[in-house]
């Protein structure tokens, strides 16, 4: 690409939709956004149970620590809205005519990328620590499923993420 600034060619080119999907970087973001309702939609839709089936209060399926819960479900509504934001900033890329600004978008997505790949790797630690400690009761075996299923989304987000 002739005259091309941070991978894009020169600004105030037409986007083309079918071309701008096919992009890895599109597709990657796109399965980001995918991981993150998974692991964020698990937990709160199956990872609240009744201890013994019993009690009325839900509590935390990993090992009743409510800050294993709300941990994956803030960081996984963080993902969200940043695959989102920067979906939406890259289909406007070929927009950006100043070399500074797009520089700046390049970086603020990669620092996004990384800090978000180590709040995954944090999420991913936790949530499996809490759920080998937590013990089989009637109410942890109902949702068992879905806390494995936030476990392994959150490890494959760290690869998403820094890819």
């Amino acid at each position: 690409m002739e005259g091309a600034s941070f991978g894009a060619g020169r600004a105030g080119g037409t986007v083309d939709p079918l071309d701008f999907l096919k992009q890895p970087q599109t597709i990657l973001r796109a399965t980001a956004w995918i991981f993150s309702i998974v692991v964020f939609g698990s937990i709160v839709n199956e990872c609240y149970v009744n201890k013994d089936g019993k009690d009325p209060e839900l509590r935390c399926i990993f090992n009743e620590n409510e800050d294993a819960c709300s941990y994956a479900i803030a960081i996984g509504i963080i993902a969200f809205f940043g695959c989102i934001f920067f979906l939406v900033v890259d289909l406007q890329f070929q927009q950006i005519s100043s070399v500074k600004d797009r520089k700046r978008a390049v970086l603020l997505d990669l620092g996004f990328s990384g800090f978000l790949s180590f709040l995954w790797f944090v999420a991913f630690c936790f949530l499996a620590n809490q759920w080998q400690r937590t013990t089989m009761s009637k109410g942890a075996s109902q949702g068992a499923d879905a806390a494995r299923a936030a476990i392994a989304f959150s490890f494959f987000s760290i690869i998403v993420w820094v890819s």
